[in-house]
């Protein structure tokens, strides 16, 4: 039988647009928040809605996925059901509607990305060291998404943030109907369920190391752009900030294709997350030296860009067969889910009372203690 044709363009477009998203969610959103006068503890609550219903959301939506092998179709539903949801923005502006609407919204929009990485995995077939150069559209999106809106923001008011999002939620909409379903890969696999691939103990160090990578994430993600605004940098630099570190990124998923096979992922895991400890130290100590927020900038390239094409390959290795969409969707929802939401909640708790420096050596701790746990416990036959 003849090979199917990689939809390249087609997946690519598809990251393009739901990247772009979040090169308009993550970064201005807590600065959108602030200007309705929410505080840091508000916003830091208001942030971490959107992560913790990436705990459930991607695991229920990936299991009625891999039972009725529709993975597309699930897809295109959550995908027009997070548009329609993120419309009840415009309603109202208190503090409950916020969050109601971002729940909602946030549980169908978090349901698409685990499963699209999953069809993307399928497509590639014995592939899959191709699929960084598939992703990267995603970097690519974010890069002018966020850097294109520092620009306007600079010059238009931040009410306008909500209608630039709707009208990605609408193209990500869109794209998702080109895209085709895949056959999932057969495996040979000595687990007979999926709590038995959950218990092995590589599996749950690799979580745990997800989940405290995402956990140091949280200051960044929730704080960053105010933290720089408060120095005052310009959105316009702001957003040339953002895109510099997705840039980065984008260097990196070229080279994963080389950089995997001669150092493995465990000793380019344990690398990723010594660099993110150093770049959160960097952040919280030099934030009035431009050159060295670049510097840490670019270290973007290992703190997202190697950690999470080296574990997006290991939970692939991990969760064979009909397990693999779960498995994408288990450590979306560990952690971007529990970790990104514990991280965001934790820094809005202690961004006021602590400062950001502090919040941010915390986030260092974090991330060099998931440096030893992959030191330690992730021993695969291929390291």
């Amino acid at each position: 039988m003849a090979k199917t044709p990689l939809p390249y363009w087609r997946l690519s477009t598809f990251y393009l647009f739901y990247f772009a998203s979040l090169g308009a969610l993550v970064p201005y959103w807590g600065l959108y928040l602030q200007s309705l006068g929410f505080d840091g503890r508000a916003i830091g609550e208001l942030m971490a809605i959107i992560m913790v219903t990436k705990i459930i959301a991607p695991y229920i939506w990936s299991w009625i996925a891999d039972h009725t092998g529709r993975g597309m179709m699930i897809i295109r539903l959550a995908s027009v059901c997070a548009l329609i949801s993120f419309i009840g923005i415009f309603w109202a502006l208190t503090f409950w509607w916020l969050a109601l609407v971002m729940m909602l919204f946030s549980f169908f929009w978090n349901a698409t990305l685990p499963q699209f990485e999953a069809t993307t995995l399928n497509h590639l077939g014995k592939d899959t060291h191709k699929y960084s150069v598939i992703r990267l559209w995603g970097s690519l999106g974010f890069i002018l998404s966020v850097a294109g809106l520092g620009q306007v923001l600079d010059q238009q008011s931040l009410a306008i943030l909500p209608f630039v999002l709707l009208s990605i939620f609408l193209l990500i909409s869109l794209s998702s109907f080109m895209v085709p379903d895949a056959q999932a890969q057969a495996h040979q696999s000595s687990h007979g369920s999926m709590l038995e691939v959950v218990k092995q103990p590589v599996v749950i160090a690799l979580l745990s190391v997800c989940f405290l990578a995402q956990l140091s994430h949280g200051p960044y993600y929730t704080f960053y752009s105010i933290y720089l605004k408060d120095h005052h940098y310009s959105s316009g630099s702001i957003g040339a900030l953002w895109a510099l570190g997705v840039l980065a990124e984008i260097v990196v998923f070229f080279l994963m294709v080389r950089l995997m096979p001669r150092f493995g992922a465990r000793h380019l895991l344990i690398s990723a997350l010594l660099l993110t400890s150093l770049r959160w130290l960097l952040i919280g100590h030099f934030v009035d030296n431009a050159g060295i927020i670049i510097a840490a900038q670019l270290l973007h390239a290992a703190s997202f860009g190697l950690y999470h094409a080296v574990a997006i390959e290991l939970i692939h290795q991990l969760f064979k067969g009909r397990y693999q969409g779960r498995g994408q969707a288990l450590y979306s929802s560990v952690s971007f889910g529990a970790g990104g939401a514990l991280g965001s909640y934790m820094s809005g708790l202690f961004w006021d009372q602590l400062g950001a420096t502090m919040v941010f050596n915390l986030a260092a701790v974090a991330a060099l203690l998931g440096a030893f746990i992959s030191w330690r416990y992730i021993v695969l036959d291929k390291n």
